[in-house]
């Protein structure tokens, strides 16, 4: 037996494990989601995710100081209508909940990231991403939509700005609006590759944003297809994506692969609340042990290719990265 090879010598003992670590979670690849809405002094927690909350914006703006104290560099938002209709026009209101909560966040912490979802379910009536025709959604006069709720927010002072609706032709469309607009500096992080996936039941919850009616798996992907998420990145590229979205990320470690390997740019791992709300099911039952498994899980996202990791666990994992 040749033992001049022994790979345990570099796993001796932590500080030598820790020199030749070949990925590291660091705060700066934290994006934690976070849901809005109308109201005052409320803060309600989501049943099916532990530690996750809607707040009224005076909590919200209470709930952002943990984030910037906590050194997370960035925040995707989410939003609840006080109303909602056939065409989602909560989502492109000038006073929409997203649109001032924007405009909370970057008053009092200005240093923040702040990224908003661009989307029609959550504004919806019937739950569905686009205009609804003869119980069809329609792509082409969705896109209008979406690229007047991405301006909007845009003037809002959102640094970024997130399509998570899966139209076709939704990233030409909201780049040629924005920089129509003037605002040719605000990138776009895209949902390219974004799988009708049973891991959003949670966040389906969280938003109130379920299908009122059959499902998303018209203009969301089928699961075992990997071939056409690099096609559907490849589109989303062209048109103008900075940024690509693998979502969800834990049952889909190969996508975040191909699409680092193949396009090079930023990958953003999306953690979903299914992935969220096992953990902390298992946890709550001491089947396991919490900080572990949410590690090994980011590490393993960012050993796949992935940059950037939207997270729940923001809060616990910055903790945790600190040393708390």
């Amino acid at each position: 037996m040749d033992l001049r090879r022994r790979p345990r010598r570099l796993r001796t003992n932590e500080t030598i494990r820790k020199m030749v670590r070949e990925n590291h979670l660091r705060l700066e690849d934290l994006i934690y989601p976070m849901f809005v809405m109308f109201g005052k002094k409320q803060r309600v927690e989501i049943p099916s995710m532990p530690g996750i909350f809607q707040y009224s914006l005076d909590e919200f703006v209470i709930a952002l100081r943990k984030v910037a104290e906590l050194g997370i560099p960035a925040v995707l938002l989410f939003g609840i209508p006080a109303v909602k209709d056939a065409c989602g026009s909560g989502a492109y209101d000038e006073q929409g909940i997203v649109q001032q909560a924007v405009r909370l966040a970057k008053k009092n912490y200005p240093e923040l990231y702040v990224i908003t979802d661009v989307c029609l379910c959550e504004y919806t009536d019937h739950g569905h991403c686009g205009l609804i025709k003869d119980g069809q959604v329609l792509n082409d006069p969705t896109l209008a939509l979406l690229a007047k709720t991405a301006v909007s927010q845009a003037g809002a002072g959102a640094d970024m700005v997130a399509p998570s609706d899966m139209m076709d032709g939704r990233v030409a469309a909201i780049r040629e609006s924005l920089d129509e607009e003037g605002f040719s500096d605000i990138p776009i992080m895209a949902y390219s590759a974004k799988f009708a996936s049973g891991y959003y039941g949670p966040f389906r919850e969280a938003a109130g944003s379920a299908p009122q009616f059959g499902d998303r798996k018209t203009y969301q992907m089928d699961s075992p297809n990997g071939n056409e998420a690099m096609l559907e990145t490849a589109l989303d590229v062209e048109e103008g994506a900075d940024i690509i979205i693998v979502k969800p990320a834990l049952a889909y470690g190969d996508i975040i692969y191909r699409s680092k390997q193949r396009f090079g740019l930023p990958i953003a791992a999306y953690n979903v609340s299914g992935e969220y709300a096992m953990v902390k099911a298992a946890a709550a039952k001491g089947w396991i042990d919490e900080r572990r498994i949410v590690m090994e899980s980011l590490v393993g996202m960012k050993r796949a290719g992935a940059d950037l990791l939207i997270t729940y666990h923001a809060l616990d994992v910055a903790r945790w990265l600190k040393g708390d």
